[in-house]
Formats: C-alpha cells, sequence, structure tokens
C-alpha cells in the first residue's frame, strides 16, 4: 500500500453528495501514516472504502507525489508503484505491465481513466502516447496488482490503473504552467474553472509540448521527436440533493516521429530502415449519472465515446467506441452489502494497410460487440473483523463467447494496525483481431544454409489463428499492511500466479511462392507456466518536514518457451526510494532513486538483453510568494545514456537521455 501525504477529501464519491459540505483540504504533510490508512479508494470494489480494508495489492499515487515527483507523463509517473514495470521505449513509447509480461503491446492490463477504458482491440492493449491527461487535474491513481476481472472484465489479468481527476469545483479559478529543457524542449498548460451555477462547476484546459529526439544504440539521432497539442473540459452539476451528473470530454493531435526497420529482400535485406512520421489525432466524450435512492443504496450510469484515428507506415486505423454501464450498491441487510451491474460496449474500426507485404490484417472493418455482467457481495463475518468477498464477471465477446471470471476475497483485522487478505481469482486475457487474422513478414532467410537449406529465400510469416482462445489465469494473493505508531506503514503482498493457454506459436506448413517459400508462424495456445513474487512498500515518516518511500518488487517468471517465440523476461528485482525534504515552507526538495534489474525483450531479431540499471531524479521547488512556484528538475541523471527496453515489432533499440528542466507553475 502506498500512504499518502495529501487528501483532497473535497472529492466526494457518494452518489449525491454535494461539495458545499467537503472538508477542507489537508496539506500533504499533515497526514500521519496511521491516519492516511484511511484515504477512500474505489477502485477493488466499485465503491468508497478505506484503503485500509481493501482485501486486494493496491498503491496510491497521489497529486502531491505526481507534483513532486517531476515526472511529464503517466507512464513514468507510474514507476512509484511496486509490482509495475514501466519501460521506455523511445521517446514517445513506452512499455507498461504489472507483474511481468512487458511490452510494447502489453496485453494482460486495463487502464482507465475516470471510468473510460483505454484498451484498444487493436492488439488488446493501451497506446500510452495516446493517453494523456493534464497532471496538475489528477486527483490520485488507483493501482491494483492482481486480477481485477471479477469487476472490471476480460483483461484486468494482470492489474488495473484507475486514473482518476479532480473534480470541477476542487479546480476554481486560474493556472498557467510552462517551461523547457534539453529532452523537454517546450510545455505549457492553461486552465481555468468556475461556478456556472448554484450548484454546477465547469472547467476547461489547453496543453501542449515538443520532446526531443533520443539516440540509437549507435549514437545516431534516433529521429523520434514528438510534439502534441489537447483540450478538453470537465462538468459537474448536483441536479438534486439525490441527483448528480458529470460530464467531460478531450481532444487531441500529436505528431510522433520513429526509427523502424522492416523486413527486405536482398539487396536491401534483410531489414530496411524506415523514418515514420505518426499522425494521432481523437477525442471522447463522457457522461455519468448518479442517483441515491436511498442512505444504503444507489445507483450510477455511464456513457462515453471515444474515437482514435492513427496513421503509420504500416497501418491506417480509426476507431470508434462506445460504452454504456450500469451499476446499482445496496445492503441487503446489517452484514450483506451488495453490488451489481451491467455493461455493452461496441467498437469498429476500419483500416488501410499501406505496406500489405510486411503487415495485414483480415478483418479490414471489424465490428465487435461485448456484453457484460457482474455480482459481487460483501459479508461482514465479524463485526469490524472479519469479510467475505465474493464476485464474478460474466461477459461475452464475439471471439470466445462466454467468460467467467470469479473472486474470493477474505479480509481479518485483529485490530486497528494489522491487516491480513487473501484472495483468490480467476482471469482472461480475451483474443484481438491480431491474435485473429494477424500476418507480419518478420524476416527474410537467405537460402542455402543452416537455417533454410532451400535454393529460394524464406519469408518467415507470423499468422493468427480463428482458432486462438482466451489466454487464463488462476491468482493467488495474500497480503499484510502493518501502521506502526504514527511515523511508519508497511503493505506486503505475495503473490503466486497459475498460466494457462498462453499466446505462443508453432509452424505451419510451409508454401512455395513464384521466388520465395512461406514460412507461416501460427500464433496458438500451446504456452503456459507461472510467476511468483513479493511486493513490499514502506513509508517512514523521519520527522514533520523528512519522509522516505520506499518500494520493493521481486518477480520470478517460469513459462514454456519455445525457439519459435518467448515471452519477455521481466526484472526479477525492483527498488524505488523517495526521499521528500521540505525544509521550509516555500522549498521542497526531493530526490528519487531507482534501481531495476537485468531483463529480456524479444523482437524480430531474436532475444535483446537490456542491463540493469539504476537513475536518480532530483527537484528543487521554491515559492516566492504564494501563488507562484518555481522549479528544476533532473531526469536520469547518473547517466547519459541508457537502455530500458526493445519494441517488440519494427522499432530500433533506443536509449534514454539525461535530462534538465525548468518549470513555472501561476495560480490565480
Amino acid at each position: 500500500m502506498k500512504t499518502i501525504r495529501q487528501l483532497v477529501l473535497g472529492y466526494v464519491f457518494i452518489i449525491g453528495s454535494n461539495p458545499a459540505h467537503a472538508q477542507p483540504e489537508k496539506d500533504f504533510f499533515d497526514l500521519s501514516p496511521e491516519e492516511l490508512m484511511t484515504i477512500e479508494v474505489t477502485s477493488v470494489s466499485k465503491k468508497a472504502q478505506h484503503l485500509s480494508d481493501a482485501a486486494a495489492a493496491i498503491f496510491v499515487i497521489t497529486h502531491e507525489d505526481i507534483k513532486r515527483s517531476g515526472a511529464t507523463n503517466i507512464p513514468d509517473v507510474l514507476r512509484m508503484a511496486p509490482g509495475l514495470e514501466v519501460s521506455r521505449i523511445d521517446a514517445n513509447k513506452w512499455a507498461v505491465s504489472a507483474r511481468g509480461f512487458n511490452g510494447r503491446f502489453a496485453n494482460k492490463l486495463l487502464v482507465l481513466i475516470d471510468g473510460r477504458s483505454t484498451y484498444t482491440q487493436a492488439f488488446s492493449g493501451v497506446y500510452w502516447e495516446m493517453q494523456d491527461v493534464m497532471l496538475d487535474d489528477i486527483d490520485r491513481i488507483e493501482v491494483i496488482r492482481g486480477p481485477g476481472a471479477a469487476l472490471w472484465g476480460a483483461n484486468a489479468v494482470n492489474g488495473v490503473i484507475n486514473i482518476i481527476t479532480k473534480r470541477a469545483s476542487d479546480t476554481q479559478g486560474g493556472l498557467v504552467t510552462g517551461g523547457g529543457g534539453t529532452e523537454e524542449q517546450g510545455f505549457g498548460a492553461v486552465r481555468y474553472g468556475a461556478d456556472i451555477g448554484k450548484d454546477t462547476s465547469a472547467r476547461i484546459y489547453m496543453k501542449g509540448f515538443n520532446r526531443d529526439q533520443f539516440k540509437l544504440l549507435n549514437d545516431q539521432d534516433a529521429k523520434d521527436n514528438w510534439t502534441s497539442v489537447q483540450g478538453g473540459f470537465r462538468i459537474d452539476s448536483n441536479l438534486s440533493s439525490k441527483d448528480s451528473l458529470t460530464v467531460s470530454g478531450d481532444a487531441y493531435t500529436s505528431e510522433m516521429n520513429q526509427s523502424l526497420f522492416f523486413a527486405s529482400l536482398p539487396p536491401s535485406g534483410p531489414f530496411q530502415d524506415v523514418h515514420d512520421a505518426t499522425q494521432a489525432t481523437g477525442g471522447n466524450l463522457r457522461s455519468r449519472f448518479e442517483h441515491t435512492i436511498s442512505p444504503t443504496s444507489n445507483y450510477a450510469l455511464q456513457f462515453y465515446y471515444d474515437i482514435y484515428d492513427r496513421k503509420e507506415i504500416f497501418n491506417n486505423e480509426t476507431r470508434q467506441t462506445i460504452d454504456i454501464e450500469f451499476q446499482h450498491d445496496f445492503e441487503l441487510n446489517t452484514w450483506n452489502n451488495i453490488a451489481w451491474g451491467g455493461s455493452y460496449r461496441y467498437t469498429d474500426s476500419e483500416s488501410k494497410l499501406p505496406l500489405p507485404d510486411i503487415f495485414s490484417v483480415g478483418r479490414l472493418n471489424p465490428i465487435d460487440h461485448y456484453f457484460s455482467t457482474f455480482f459481487k457481495d460483501e459479508i461482514t463475518l465479524i463485526d469490524d473483523e472479519l469479510w467475505l468477498t465474493i464476485g464474478t464477471k460474466l461477459e461475452h465477446n464475439d471471439y470466445t463467447g462466454f467468460e467467467a471470471q470469479p473472486t474470493i476475497r477474505l479480509l481479518w483485522a485483529p485490530n486497528d494496525r494489522h491487516r491480513f487478505w487473501g484472495a483468490i481469482s480467476r482471469a482472461v486475457r480475451t483474443p484481438s483481431v491480431i491474435d485473429d487474422t494477424l500476418r507480419l513478414t518478420s524476416q527474410f532467410i537467405p537460402p542455402n544454409n543452416a537455417i533454410n537449406p532451400a535454393p529460394l529465400p524464406m519469408a518467415v510469416i507470423i499468422t493468427g489463428s480463428n482458432a486462438f482462445r482466451a489466454e487464463e489465469l488462476l491468482a493467488f494473493e495474500l497480503g499484510y499492511r502493518l501502521t506502526l505508531a504514527k511515523a511508519l506503514s508497511v503493505d506486503t503482498t505475495a503473490f503466486y500466479n497459475d498460466y494457462n493457454s498462453l499466446r505462443s506459436y508453432t509452424p505451419g506448413a510451409p508454401a512455395l511462392n513464384s521466388f520465395l517459400i512461406n514460412q507461416p508462424l501460427v500464433i496458438n495456445n500451446n504456452s503456459q507456466g507461472h510467476t511468483f513474487g513479493i511486493e513490499t512498500s514502506v513509508v517512514w515518516q523521519m520527522s514533520d518536514w523528512w519522509r522516505w518511500d520506499l518500494t520493493y518488487s521481486f518477480l520470478k517468471t517460469e513459462l514454456e518457451q519455445n525457439q519459435f517465440y518467448r515471452e519477455t523476461v521481466s526484472p526479477q528485482h525492483k527498488t524505488s526510494l523517495r526521499s521528500v525534504i521540505t525544509p521550509s515552507q516555500n522549498v521542497n526538495l526531493d530526490f528519487w532513486l531507482r534501481y531495476v534489474d537485468e531483463s529480456t525483450f524479444f523482437n524480430v531479431l531474436g532475444p535483446q538483453n537490456i542491463g540493469s540499471y539504476v537513475t536518480l531524479d532530483a527537484r528543487l521547488a521554491w515559492k516566492p510568494v504564494n501563488n507562484i512556484e518555481l522549479s528544476v528538475t533532473g531526469q536520469n541523471l547518473l547517466d547519459s545514456y541508457h537502455l530500458e527496453a526493445v519494441g517488440e515489432a519494427f522499432a530500433k533499440p533506443t536509449e534514454i537521455p539525461r535530462s534538465v528542466y525548468g518549470k513555472i507553475a501561476l495560480e490565480f
């Protein structure tokens, strides 16, 4: 558990509550580790509950954590959480996963922004470079490691990330920020919030940035510079004493350059270097209505529409998603707290494939429908001491039909300082269009050699299969939380994950073309295995003005591999140590030291070994007056460059540079 020093108490989860009755905001450093156990989280059980009472491995990153980290994007912020693996691929791409299976196209982590799923059916994952949020507007990020599928559905296999933004009533007035530096060449944002009625608040914002290119392994420019502009709004209204409505939306446009390589026949081959300027535009509109039926019963109805248009050298895709969700919470009696609901999601896409000999999918205009229902019952076995939670999600998709994803969780609180919990859960990762109909030419092998003794070149083609089934996980978790006095808290989780029907490749029957041999590698479910590990976070309030936050993760991965397909070998050890110092009321000094063990990524060139590395970030901030803050941040200070990840498909290995930037923030 990540305990927190700032709690935005103005955030109200209970349906129909009025922001006018919210308690005043406490300063980040006024809350002891013991008090921070009572922060309310919503992602574990889809209702407000104290962090200490969540029977799951949850870690909370607060607004103040984000601000004082010096991070300029969401993936870098997520490095604070134990059990998450965050690796930067180049200037505009990341690999993010929970408990292993990391990669550019990681597919076992569900990411939400205010309840809106950022998952794309294109590959069962997240385009992180298209998920930007004004960091100053984030209230908190709730990170659940382990299955959340019983409530959130398929693809919440190894974790759920819920990014929760502030209510409009908590962002009144104006904010202007701007700055620049060596890699963050220029960035700026403006936001303004105001009351537009007696019980209605609103805000609008606009932000943009220009980020410099990184370096390839040969010290040449990676040509991966990135520019983006985004704007949006949010309106929160209390329609009555029992009804509330939230409407929000965002729109963005960006250009992401990248250095790629594609398989090529001689004389250009075996690979050809290509520069690409990816254009991405998109937007979303979200509405949430909440109604209080009684003090023990309420319901919520949410709708969102999301669209993006992404033009890359190998695929031009337009995808739109419509999602409707209903949830009802009520107390059946004094010892049964029940939540149930259902949802429907419609998604369609249109693709144009500029390089069909390299990359193609059989369904150029797929339409997919998802139906789901869930039920959860939290049962009080012993008042204020022992709770049992049972629940399941029943889902229907167009690829594998019905999938059931149950969970059972037990929480024991022998006293106020100790919490023990355990869980057994099943989760699945449903197929995407890639698993179903992909055709990717990964490489051309010259003739007359040990690998290809034939007299013709061989094209190795990764091929989807409509027989691909859902990947399955059976997870076992045990957790313990301790609050010692008012200065120390400890949260530890141990887990064992048993995977079946994992994605693998096996050779298909070769086919003779006019001038080469096509050797398919067919995607199937022939792999299995398990992972196990321990995740720990410790918060020590050494004094009123000095705090230490320590996280450590151990992960052991043992999966069946074959010579044609291997999963990423994730770091066994990861450690993060943050020192947060406030020597005076108007000065902040923060240090963030991270160690990441060695790992291996796999792409079309084979295994790519990533050495262990240590990074240090530092931030100094000063407020000459109350409404102005000046800060300078240094990132990756220990090395001029280091490698963190390699993309699975076409991206060239790119090193992450040392960088420094300055920033000014003005509130009015």
